[in-house]
């Protein structure tokens, strides 16, 4: 039934709608007004309706009618106001169509015995009115929309208090809930049959929609193994031997194991809310857990998350990133994070030892806002001048550690003010953390203990104070913008990924004639590529354990190559430099193979770079020649192969990996070099072959000589 009733509501909305869609098409075309629907029912106090066609000029005029007992009829619309207990509301939702919504001004409870409030209903049929709403132009009436209401008073329980102390029944003889389905107290629940509450003409409502089962009071029937249940008549022949006799008190839902008593229930809301108990702090933090305040809350900084920018993102601790937001300005912002005080910054954080840390706030106004902010609208008519004051550019905040605790915490908030004469200015903000132990910045493994691929390759320099290593990286080139070596950035070398890039270094004028100094801007330029001196033998290497880091070989230039260097041409450049690293899977984690760097050697090529002059002494014009850099990993096969034996090494002609015809396959299927199938089956076939061979052999021409020589003598 229920399922009948919602497919009915479904069909009479979705005629409706088309109704709506036909008559705002009608009305647009012949310029007219209409109700649509125009005659309702209204059996709550809320009404809607809607006016479609012009109703730029239309005004709504409401007043009550009575229908004629002859005709039927309620009169001709009227465009007089009338004073009635309904608010008239109407709401522009489309250029043609205007909702109309009526509701009533009046409470709907019925009236009490001694109720001196005049507004309620004194009857249960609380509204029974007819309802006229003219829509007029001037006071010429366009169209009209009738009302039939009839409302019923609304129906309370009685008793809506708690009392002081709930008895509990002996739960040796009757359960804990008699009726469990009964959860409104001195109040008849829908389909809860065993309710006390509900009189007989409530329980003919919905008699045969009963709750079933134990939930509505049902106990479940007796089980089929029960000897009172199976009859004499349909009982197998074995049932009296198997069944099992219980009394039918003896059911789960008594609580035999359970003595009733009275309780005092305390004062409140029967379902009251239990109150939480504060989160405990946290005791230790460990790599990737995020950050906490000191009101339990998530330390944020605007972060990008999905590759967009979120302005509270929690902070992971270890955990380093910068990021860059763009923000399209069509006003001076209001709101965080491009609008901050030091006060709402300078927080307090656990430290993660029972303490807090407050983070220190520094200042640093920016002079040159070109990094910041760029125009991306033209100056037009109505562009405005736009100056805004203290806009924070940059949050930049470093973390100080030490085991598994925050010790200090600082800010600097880079603040300045923004001066724009276009409509739109597109605004770069910046956002980073940086975790520090000591001097040291904490940056993640690249694997554990091995390297993984696509992880960066860790290099080191030595630190004479402290005798530990400082943590770099090994970089090529990254091309930007125009792709010069001036603009150019660093990309890290990553374990197992080969890759080759460069840039372009813009000589000219009387750079031929020195080519000294050119070949030592060349060399300046790779160098700065690589400025460690060791390299991370795996990807978790101690800053303290010399044994876990190896020197980087540097093949140096031949300084004794003699160059040919002309008015045009420069030679020997190191225009090129090649980064070759060896590694060798050392074992397995997990499934997960574990490489080690067993070498990592830098070199460089050597190139000759030639002016087209045209013939003159000195290049005036500028030419661009390549610097390039590539890293190259090559994998250390395993040697798993057994060693070679004197007679393999010696005649080479039985070897079958050196020979087309190798005379030792012959018995290839019976060797253990054939892994078709089982030894011991291969084996047998094998010896079943070699049987079939003698076999015929013997009973082949010599043998069948020798029978005919013995049939003639017999003869």
């Amino acid at each position: 039934m229920a399922n009948v009733g919602v497919n009915l509501i479904s069909a009479s909305i979705s005629r409706q709608v088309t109704y709506v869609l036909l008559f705002i098409s009608l009305v647009h075309a012949q310029d007219i007004v209409v109700f649509q629907p125009s005659f309702l029912t209204a059996t709550g106090p809320t009404v809607t309706a809607f006016l479609l066609g012009n109703t730029s000029d239309v005004s709504l005029n409401l007043r009550t009618v009575s229908p004629s007992n002859t005709t039927g009829s309620v009169g001709s619309p009227s465009c007089v106001p009338e004073v009635t207990r309904w608010m008239l509301t109407k709401e522009q939702v489309e250029k043609t169509a205007v909702r109309v919504q009526l509701t009533r001004n009046q409470s709907l409870h019925a009236c009490s015995d001694n109720d001196t409030n005049t507004d309620c209903c004194t009857k249960l049929l609380c509204v029974l009115e007819t309802l006229q709403v003219t829509a007029c132009v001037g006071n010429t009436p366009k169209a009209s929309l009738l009302i039939q209401a009839t409302i019923h008073a609304r129906l309370f329980p009685a008793w809506t208090g708690y009392d002081n102390k709930t008895v509990i029944p002996n739960q040796v003889y009757q359960p804990l809930g008699p009726c469990p389905c009964d959860l409104t107290v001195r109040s008849c629940d829908i389909r809860c049959c065993c309710d006390k509450d509900c009189s007989s003409e409530d329980l003919k409502l919905f008699a045969s929609y009963c709750l079933p089962g134990p939930f509505g009071g049902q106990v479940s029937p007796d089980p089929d193994y029960q000897c009172s249940v199976q009859s004499s008549k349909n009982s197998p022949d074995w049932f009296p031997f198997l069944c099992v006799t219980s009394p039918p008190e003896n059911n789960p839902y008594l609580g035999f194991f359970y003595h009733g008593s009275t309780i005092s229930p305390k004062s409140g809301p029967s379902f009251q809310r239990q109150t939480l108990s504060a989160p405990m702090p946290v005791n230790l933090y460990v790599q990737g857990r995020p950050i906490v305040t000191l009101n339990n809350q998530y330390f944020s900084i605007p972060q990008k998350v999905l590759g967009q920018c979120v302005n509270s993102a929690p902070v992971a601790f270890l955990k380093n990133f910068e990021v860059e937001c763009v923000t399209l300005l069509h006003s001076c912002p209001t709101g965080f994070p491009l609008q901050t005080l030091p006060a709402d910054l300078s927080v307090q954080v656990m430290n993660g030892q029972g303490g807090d840390v407050v983070v220190n706030v520094t200042d640093d106004i920016a002079t040159d806002l070109n990094p910041f902010i760029s125009e991306i609208s033209a100056v037009s008519s109505t562009a405005h001048r736009l100056v805004c004051e203290n806009v924070t550019l940059a949050l930049d905040y470093k973390f100080f550690w030490q085991g598994n605790s925050i010790t200090a915490i600082t800010l600097t908030r880079t603040i300045g003010t923004l001066i724009s004469d276009v409509s739109v200015a597109a605004l770069t903000t910046r956002y980073s953390a940086v975790f520090l132990n000591g001097n040291f910045i904490a940056e993640p493994n690249s694997g554990n203990p091995g390297y993984q691929v696509g992880k960066p390759v860790i290099a080191g320099i030595m630190d004479n104070n402290s005798e530990s290593m400082q943590r770099t990286s090994i970089s090529i080139w990254k091309p930007v913008h125009d792709g010069l070596c001036s603009t150019a950035e660093k990309k890290v070398v990553l374990f197992g990924e080969n890759s080759t890039s460069g840039c372009l270094l813009p000589v000219g004028q009387q750079i031929p004639t020195q080519c000294n100094l050119l070949r030592e801007v060349v060399t300046n330029l790779q160098a700065d590529l690589i400025t460690s001196t060791y390299v991370a033998k795996r990807g978790n290497p101690d800053l303290l354990t010399l044994t876990d880091w190896m020197n980087i070989s540097f093949v140096t230039l031949n300084s004794s190559t003699t160059v040919n260097d002309t008015a045009s041409t420069c030679s020997g450049i190191p225009s090129h430099q090649d980064i070759l690293v060896w590694s060798l899977i050392t074992g397995l984690v997990e499934g997960v193979p574990q490489r080690e760097i067993r070498d990592l050697q830098v070199s460089y090529s050597l190139s000759t770079w030639t002016w087209d002059c045209g013939g003159k002494s000195l290049c005036e014009e500028i030419q661009l020649f390549p610097i390039t850099s590539s890293v190259t990993f090559i994998d250390i096969p395993v040697n798993a192969e057994p060693p070679k034996t004197s007679f393999q090494i010696n005649f080479t002609e039985y070897d079958c990996s050196r020979n087309d015809v190798c005379w030792p396959e012959l018995a290839f299927p019976i060797t253990r070099y054939y892994t078709g199938e089982p030894y011991s089956q291969s084996l047998a076939k094998g010896m079943i072959l070699v049987f079939f061979f003698i076999a015929a052999s013997i009973l082949g021409t010599p043998w069948r000589q020798i029978r005919q020589v013995w049939y003639s003598t017999a003869l």
